[in-house]
């Protein structure tokens, strides 16, 4: 149920994004993710990638079979605070953490997409990115998440803005649908315990 759940909130959220932007993106992370390769051809149609590497000694290697099995399944691929890295492997785009996210003006219009993290309606407002992965919007068991808004609220944050916003922050097949209809959605365990057919 939660499966399909999930597959639903994901379809519903494409379909009301702008064209060539996914409904979803799988965020990756060394810990709970050690091989994200293997997880591109589970995910399900309309969801990207966001490499976050964190710094590990493997992220080249990483990134460039990443742009590999992303090009075959045909999803974008963001390098996470690391446009270099981005360039080197022809990504598709940055993701920047929220501390980071004024980098972004420097590459723009050198990327497809240019994605950030936003922990508050201010930091919301100022992005200068295209799309913004809006946190935390449900309870989450990720160290760094803040009080959950609930999706009235974050519903309400997503419809004040002309930006592309993501729920990121408890997304799962039981909470995704609760917003998929006014924004995107953006998660790490999420998706990981599900196998989807492409």
């Amino acid at each position: 149920m939660q499966k399909i759940r999930l597959v639903s909130a994901v379809r519903q959220a494409t379909r009301q994004m702008p064209e060539g932007w996914p409904g979803a993106w799988f965020l990756t992370d060394p810990q709970r993710v050690p091989d994200p390769v293997s997880l591109v051809s589970t995910l399900p149609p309309g969801t990207g990638m966001i490499y976050r590497h964190f710094g590990t000694a493997d992220r080249l290697e990483t990134a460039r079979r990443l742009r590999k099995a992303c090009s075959r399944t045909g999803i974008p691929l963001l390098i996470a605070n690391d446009p270099a890295l981005a360039m080197l492997v022809g990504a598709d785009g940055v993701h920047w953490p929220e501390a980071c996210a004024g980098h972004a003006r420097k590459w723009q219009r050198r990327f497809l997409y240019q994605t950030q993290s936003a922990h508050s309606p201010a930091s919301l407002r100022q992005s200068v990115c295209d799309a913004v992965l809006l946190s935390t919007a449900f309870p989450s068991n990720s160290p760094s998440a803040g009080q959950a808004m609930g999706a009235v609220r974050f519903r309400s944050q997503a419809l004040k803005t002309e930006k592309i916003v993501y729920a990121l922050g408890g997304v799962n097949g039981a909470t995704a649908g609760s917003v998929s209809g006014v924004s995107g959605l953006a998660a790490i365990e999420g998706f990981l315990p599900l196998r989807f057919s492409r």
